[in-house]
Formats: C-alpha cells, sequence, structure tokens
C-alpha cells in the first residue's frame, strides 16, 4: 500500500501539527512568567518548547522520507486549545503531555507496528517517554507556582543565582541575589528527573 494512503502517515501528520501547537503554547506560557519575574521558570519551559519543536520536525522527516514533498496534507484531529494563568497553563500542559504519553503515541506506535512501519513505531516509542518526562516537570511547575514552593524546600538545597554564579544553601532562595541583585526569579530551578527512562 502506498504510505500516504497509511493510517501512520495521517498519524505524523497530526503529530507534527500538534507537536507544532504545543511548542507555541509553551512559548505562551513562558511568556506569561516572564511576566510574573520567573525567567528561570520561562527558561525550562522554553527548553521544552524546543524539544516540541525538534520531536515535530523528527514526524515531519518521517513523511518526507517516506512520501516526498506534497503541496497539502489533510486530515481530521482535534488539539487543546486552552489558555489562563500560568499556573493554569502549567496544568493545561500536564494534562496534554500525559494524553500524547499515555493515549495518543502509545496508539500510534502500534498501528505503525501493525502496518510495517518498525522505525516509525520507535520513534513514537522515544517521543512518548520524553514527552512522560515533559509531564511530571509540568505537574512539578504547576504544584511549585500553585503552592508558592518554587523557590522552597525541605531539606537544606543548593540554590544558584543565574546571573552571577552566586550560591547558598538553605531551605528558601533569597528574595534578591546579595552578590549582583537579580531578583528571586532568576534562581536556578530544581527539577523532577526521577523515574525517566534511559
Amino acid at each position: 500500500m502506498e504510505f500516504a494512503k497509511t493510517e501512520t502517515y495521517q498519524n505524523l501528520a497530526r503529530s507534527f501539527a500538534g507537536e507544532c501547537q504545543a511548542g507555541m503554547r509553551y512559548q505562551m506560557i513562558a511568556k506569561l512568567a516572564m511576566q510574573e519575574k520567573l525567567k528561570t521558570l520561562a527558561d525550562a519551559i522554553r527548553v521544552i518548547a524546543k524539544n516540541e519543536t525538534v520531536h515535530a520536525t523528527q514526524f515531519f522527516e518521517q513523511m518526507i522520507k517516506k512520501t516526498g514533498s506534497r503541496d497539502n496534507v489533510t486530515f481530521d484531529a482535534g488539539y487543546p486549545f486552552h489558555a489562563g494563568t500560568l499556573v493554569e497553563g502549567l496544568k493545561f500542559a500536564a494534562m496534554d503531555e500525559k494524553n500524547e504519553t499515555e493515549d495518543i503515541y502509545p496508539s500510534f506506535a502500534l498501528t505503525a507496528k501493525k502496518e510495517g512501519f518498525e522505525d516509525v513505531a520507535a520513534l513514537y516509542t522515544m517521543i512518548a517517554d520524553v514527552e512522560a518526562h515533559h509531564q511530571k516537570v509540568f505537574r512539578y511547575l504547576h504544584d511549585a507556582v500553585k503552592n508558592g514552593t518554587l523557590y522552597k524546600s525541605e531539606k537544606p538545597t543548593l540554590w544558584i543565582c543565574s546571573e552571577c554564579g552566586f550560591m547558598h544553601v538553605g531551605e528558601e532562595a533569597w528574595k534578591v541575589c546579595p552578590l549582583c541583585k537579580a531578583e528571586q526569579g532568576y534562581v536556578d530551578l530544581h527539577l523532577p528527573f526521577e523515574g525517566v527512562r534511559q
């Protein structure tokens, strides 16, 4: 069967569009973080937005590799279309990543495998692993921003100013850096990395 007529082709098109949209939605969340003077939070979100753009590129390249260039690809799909405060945006992002991790990409991988496209199935599995980590990060960030614990810890923690490198060990980061006077939003974040598959 011609690849352009497979369900896998349609799924790649959906995935490309979805990852492009996710990258833009996350850029908008990063903008909200900057409005609240949370620079290192915005930077962390921008890294995830960049990851989503690279995922989109991977899906696009698979389509081109298997079918060549096309003027248009028509497909039906629903995409998240929600906005709100910084806290709401982080919550929505965690939910969106969860959907990709637990439902969408595993299903697309299974379809690709059934249609004989092991390479595409492997791509979906690898990207789903990354999205699982994104979900954990967004969930952590949501909870920390909502609860006011982004720069607090239950145990002594090393806090580092992203501007000048000043370091301090304590249960809470400073409000203003003693060295360069950067605001608390410039303190490096401590993001969760546990549970990530190698």
